[in-house]
């Protein structure tokens, strides 16, 4: 390659890495508003991110502190006499620990994508979005299908939510998406948790959601055609169902399965450690940036017995 072109790529390489320099402080760690920034980027570009609750960690592990009253706290009363000790009530006190796990993005940007960004002068927006569009969804996908028994050593870093979900499990029977798989999992949904039904959503992948859509239309009637024509989301029993792209559709012997998850979208907590770490390196002779980001999370439901899982739910 001509010198001309060496110098080229390696002035082209000293304005990226200039332009990503006032993204780093501290050998990389982004100050906490970039981290909170990036954070929201995350959030906003997912749709389980977007509904669930996502917590910035001030250190690698925390606790979740949950208290409820589980029964019955009221009593029949005596005037001036106050009730025995065993008709008192205490909470149920309980924890969840958020134990941050490490992953890790390394991209490689050529020189043509930093020729078109430079020249806008808007590299750092840039590179901030596009890693945070594809981070958001790579997590969407670990947080939704963590299985620590996974061959594959990005989903074994935790349980997702589908792994999670193992007090209140329905069998579908290997049919598709219809009212009768909803009903059953409101049924098996403990009556305590029902008190807040507005706030639940039926969590499920995209084919699933189409096939429970297509059963509505079916009926003769203002509402099926509004499923059949209207983009606007589904339900039932006023619990709205919504399509997560990365629920898994190759699940059962037959590979044309997938699950659906009932409870309420704040109940899925997310921990993200706020020490976002990214960093820079160059490598002039191939004309690569390259960046690299950081970061540690976790999942956990703050009460997983307010979780109901539908399985064997056939994607047609």
């Amino acid at each position: 390659m001509a010198d001309g072109a060496h110098m080229d790529n390696r002035s082209l390489l000293q304005k990226a890495d200039l332009a990503l320099a006032d993204l780093l402080t501290g050998g990389g760690l982004l100050v906490p508003a970039q981290a909170q920034r990036f954070i929201r980027i995350l959030i906003e570009e997912s749709k389980i991110l977007g509904m669930a609750t996502v917590k910035p960690m001030r250190s690698p592990k925390e606790l979740i502190e949950k208290i409820r009253f589980g029964s019955r706290i009221m009593r029949a009363a005596q005037e001036n006499t106050a009730l025995a000790a065993a008709d008192r009530s205490k909470p149920d006190l309980s924890k969840v620990e958020l134990d941050a796990k490490e992953c890790k993005a390394e991209v490689d940007l050529n020189n043509s994508v930093l020729e078109d960004s430079i020249e806008r002068d808007e590299l750092r927006q840039t590179i901030m979005q596009l890693m945070g569009e594809a981070i958001s969804r790579d997590i969407e996908e670990l947080v939704v299908r963590g299985d620590t028994a996974s061959a594959d050593p990005y989903l074994a870093l935790f349980d997702g939510l589908l792994k999670a979900a193992t007090s209140n499990v329905v069998n579908a029977g290997a049919v598709t998406t219809t009212k009768s798989v909803f009903r059953d999992m409101l049924k098996t949904m403990p009556t305590a948790f029902l008190r807040n039904r507005q706030m639940m959503r039926f969590f499920t992948s995209n084919d699933s959601e189409i096939d429970y859509r297509d059963s509505i239309s079916d009926r003769a009637t203002a509402a099926g055609d509004n499923a059949l024509s209207s983009a606007a989301p589904v339900g039932y029993s006023g619990i709205p169902v919504v399509d997560v792209p990365l629920f898994p559709e190759n699940l059962g012997g037959g590979l044309n399965q997938t699950n659906i998850i009932l409870t309420d979208p704040k109940n899925i907590n997310v921990g993200v450690w706020r020490q976002i770490r990214i960093e820079t390196d160059k490598d002039i002779r191939k004309g690569v940036l390259i960046i690299v980001a950081t970061m540690r999370l976790d999942f956990k439901y703050a009460e997983e017995t307010a979780v109901v899982k539908a399985t064997a739910v056939k994607v047609s």
